[in-house]
């Protein structure tokens, strides 16, 4: 899907959010002016699945949380209903990382929750090349505090993906805990101490990629999408991607031929592909090219076909997908 037909549903929505924001309005008497439901725990709303994993983790028991991505929904593509849009005003922290869905990132800030948190601002953003940005239109955080250009390129080319980086998602996670407790301070010592625990299971699973991605026979893989660029760059390898950022976009003739000559040089043995798109643009170079497919999930979703059930169980997956194709020692 190119970036002309991503636009037109984050603008069609515009329209719905307001409405939704307007009119139910008043469908907020169940939550508390804290942003707390009547069980007394907060109510977290999380864009997609990366951000629900870290509010239900650090969150814990005291909060309820609801994503606005379903599982098997391509999250890119989220277009809100009228009651998604109430929750947001309803919520008593929301959990989301601008630029990969338009229409979340209006409704979000058209919200009166007190507590949005932007998970881009938590951490540094890299741009991982040219083709980069040319799928997420307005994905830049130029006029952000946090998001100036800090010798990274463009500014406006910022790859968002940070949670396929353990080191990336575990400096977020830790923040995320400190605004947990600022939203909810009766229970911030718990959201610091949560937030503590995963990130040394996110330091562990970072131990688990270095130590499986130190020797390889090649350190370049193939993929659908951009999706990698912060965990190619964490652990010395060479993505390179068939489409941009989105997992739809069609490849130019040029494109295609210019990753038969690299499989060749470089010995690249598999092209992957993700659960939540086509996988057909992949299977076709493979075919062209005499090579296999595998899964490299970006985790945008967890749905049955996920290799695992939550997000450390699926990045074992890849890690083992990519010690198999790279040729690990």
């Amino acid at each position: 899907m190119n970036v002309r037909r991503r636009l037109i549903p984050a603008a069609a929505a515009t329209g719905a959010i307001t409405l939704g924001l307007t009119a139910l309005t008043a469908c907020s008497g169940s939550t508390s002016a804290d942003g707390k439901g009547a069980d007394g725990r907060l109510k977290v709303v999380a864009s997609f699945y990366p951000m629900q994993f870290l509010a239900e983790q650090i969150g814990g028991d005291h909060v309820s949380v609801t994503t606005l991505t379903k599982p098997g929904i391509e999250p890119h593509d989220l277009e809100l209903k009228p009651r998604q849009t109430a929750e947001l005003n309803e919520a008593g922290y929301i959990l989301y990382l601008k630029g990969i869905q338009p229409a979340v990132d209006k409704a979000i800030g058209q919200s009166e929750a007190e507590h949005k948190v932007d998970a881009a601002t938590l951490t540094t953003l890299e741009n991982h090349g040219a083709e980069v940005g040319h799928d997420h239109e307005g994905e830049g955080h130029a006029d952000e505090p946090g998001h100036e250009d800090e010798g990274h390129g463009d500014p406006a080319l910022a790859d968002p993906h940070i949670w396929l980086d353990p080191v990336k998602y575990a400096e977020v996670a830790e923040k995320v805990g400190e605004t947990l407790g600022k939203a909810d301070p009766d229970h911030a010592a718990d959201y610091a101490k949560n937030a503590d625990a995963l990130v040394k299971k996110l330091d562990a699973l970072h131990t688990q990629f270095a130590d499986g991605l130190k020797n390889t026979s090649t350190r370049t893989f193939i993929t659908t999408h951009s999706a990698f660029g912060y965990l190619a760059e964490r652990y010395g390898l060479v993505q390179e991607s068939i489409a941009g950022l989105s997992p739809e976009s069609d490849p130019s003739p040029a494109r295609v031929k210019e990753l038969q000559e690299t499989a060749e040089k470089d010995k690249v043995t598999t092209v992957f592909f993700e659960t939540l798109a086509s996988d057909k643009t992949a299977r076709t170079l493979a075919g062209d090219t005499g090579l296999k497919t595998d899964v490299l999930d970006p985790l945008e979703g967890i749905t049955d076909r996920s290799k695992g059930d939550d997000y450390i169980e699926v990045m074992e997956a890849n890690l083992t997908a990519l010690k198999k194709a790279l040729g690990a020692k």
